[in-house]
């Protein structure tokens, strides 16, 4: 389950350039786009790991995968999820409780990894012919 969430983080992450580089400092940059927009915009559908506990991850992002926490980020707090049983009077067991919150800190850990544009994918298919068509086509551009 954990390779499921960190696959999530690593497709809504918007890659970025290295910091110093001129692509970096480039003011006249088009928008980022997160992977999955980009597979979208591709025409890709992203696939993922299997999933054995889908109702959980259900949970999860109904919690909400993150929360504003001081200066960015943060894993859901404990008060988060317990707000979310009394509202949903859904009553997790310890234990799912736990790995809520443990998904959640893997969610944001991989968030942050995934901005690095050169971060590989924490699980990856077999590449399909379209993903191969793009990457050429996108190769023809650069190199002509």
């Amino acid at each position: 389950m954990t390779l499921y969430v960190r696959q999530m983080a690593w497709l809504n992450a918007t890659p970025k350039p290295p910091e110093g580089t001129k692509r970096a400092e480039a003011k006249d940059r088009p928008p980022a786009l997160s992977r999955i927009e980009q597979m979208k915009r591709d025409k890709i559908t992203p696939r993922m790991p299997p999933n054995p506990a889908p109702h959980l991850i259900t949970w999860l992002v109904e919690i909400g995968l993150t929360e504003e926490a001081g200066m960015g980020r943060g894993p859901i707090s404990w008060q988060s999820i317990d707000a979310w049983c009394n509202r949903t009077s859904i009553d997790l067991e310890p234990w799912q409780s736990r790995l809520l919150r443990s998904l959640s800190t893997e969610y944001l850990a991989e968030s942050r990894r995934a901005e690095s544009e050169n971060c590989p994918a924490p699980w990856r298919a077999e590449v399909t012919e379209r993903e191969k068509e793009v990457e050429v086509a996108r190769l023809r551009m650069v190199l002509g």
